[in-house]
């Protein structure tokens, strides 16, 4: 898909965030723990989330959808106990089906085409847990075994690592504890839902957790909710346009970290505990002088700021009056986006693959990009819709990945994107 996008636009009205895709992926995995209908309401209309129910329903889960964007599955049974390469592709959130499949199965074998490093964290964790794991060449073979009573420590706050124990523990053991746990939003989402299905689960929302299985799971009914990392980015292109937009059914206690680092960027966020208002910003300015530079962004593990918002909050500080320090902590290459900013005349110097130096306020001018990030995907549109002129951006579909419907949503604030 390729879109044109014509800049200088102020956006103006009302936008709601769709369902978070993350929360979707590991509350559909854990559907399958049980043989009994879960229910699933304000399911994302997303790539990854439509990728993932395609897969659960090749297992054998019967899926229906109704018109309200709820999904009820029901696992009677799971007829496949290997995930091929293809299926699992780059994406690590696949592999919380390993958790119901083991429960269910008590074998699965996963094949991969990517490095065994991306997820030692998971195996170390399913060894802890008394699992055996044996990795190969190209794929991952692990056998279920049960519990009474195990203590772990995860050796990094992993997302995906903490769902997968975190599931297992409510199906084969009796008593667990999980320290160093994540505790993203999208995580005290799947322990809610698991509480529903009848397990005990203390310590919710932090980075330890004790969870006791009870005698059986059972069925139960969830809303997904917000996605906070739409709702941040949507935020920040209202304001940097030069609009008003209120962005409703949001979380105050997912949004406190990302409205106090846009303050920073003299961004300001009006929110109460379920809506956002963005007044119209006449100039954002960063000069609160902190050591070289006149404010520092670093990402962090949940609560701290997501690494999800390094981009926009990037083309937040292109705009802004003074100079940023971007400084991504958690992954490598998050930061080569920058090079399209620089060639739209953003003024970056990317020092190293984890830190950039922003000055600003710096006009921005329409360019070509050829495919836009996942990751950073939110960003380049941002910086396209307050651009000079009219930006090509092609493959746009990866917008779609974990944003639904952001492009139609965005059109009806007043954004002149043309879907070609």
């Amino acid at each position: 898909m390729r879109i044109k996008v014509e800049g200088q636009h102020p956006l103006n009205g009302t936008y709601e965030p769709s369902g978070n895709p993350n929360a979707a992926m590991a509350l559909i995995a854990a559907s399958l723990l049980a043989d009994q209908p879960v229910t699933l309401r304000n399911m994302p209309q997303t790539t990854s989330t439509t990728i993932l129910l395609d897969l659960v329903r090749w297992l054998g889960v019967e899926v229906s959808m109704q018109d309200d964007n709820s999904v009820t599955l029901q696992a009677a049974q799971l007829t496949h106990r290997t995930l091929s390469e293809e299926q699992i592709g780059s994406s690590v959130g696949v592999l919380l089906l390993a958790a119901p499949l083991l429960v269910r199965r008590q074998h699965v074998r996963l094949e991969i085409d990517f490095p065994l490093n991306r997820i030692r964290t998971h195996l170390e964790a399913l060894r802890d847990l008394g699992l055996d794991v044996v990795t190969m060449h190209g794929a991952v073979e692990c056998r279920a075994a049960e519990w009474e009573y195990k203590d772990i420590i995860l050796a990094q706050a992993s997302v995906t690592a903490t769902g997968i124990v975190v599931m297992l523990a409510a199906a084969l053991g009796k008593e667990t504890i999980i320290h160093n746990a994540a505790c993203e939003p999208h995580i005290r989402e799947l322990c809610l839902l698991l509480e529903d299905m009848g397990v005990h689960i203390e310590g919710i929302g932090s980075n330890i957790l004790r969870i006791i299985s009870p005698p059986q799971l059972t069925g139960a009914t969830a809303t997904i909710g917000p996605n906070h990392i739409e709702a941040a980015s949507a935020a920040a292109i209202g304001a940097l346009s030069g609009g008003r937009v209120q962005i409703n059914n949001t979380r105050l206690h997912d949004m406190r970290m990302i409205g106090k680092i846009y303050r920073r960027l003299g961004l300001q966020l009006d929110m109460d505990e379920s809506m956002i208002f963005i007044p119209r910003h006449e100039q954002l300015s960063v000069l609160n002088r902190e050591e070289d530079v006149d404010s520092s962004i670093e990402t962090s593990i949940w609560p701290g700021f997501p690494s999800d918002l390094v981009a926009i909050a990037t083309v937040i500080a292109t705009q802004a009056r003074g100079t940023s320090l971007i400084h991504e902590k958690l992954f490598n290459n998050r930061l080569l986006f920058v090079d399209r900013l620089k060639a739209m005349g953003a003024q970056i110097v990317l020092c190293d693959p984890h830190r950039a130096i922003v000055v600003g306020p710096s006009p921005l001018y329409a360019v070509y990009m050829a495919t836009p990030d996942v990751r950073a995907g939110m960003g380049m549109l941002g910086a396209a819709l307050i651009a000079k002129g009219c930006s090509t951006i092609d493959n746009a579909q990866a917008l779609e990945h974990t944003f639904g419907n952001v492009i139609t949503k965005l059109q009806a604030l007043g954004a002149h994107i043309e879907v070609e």
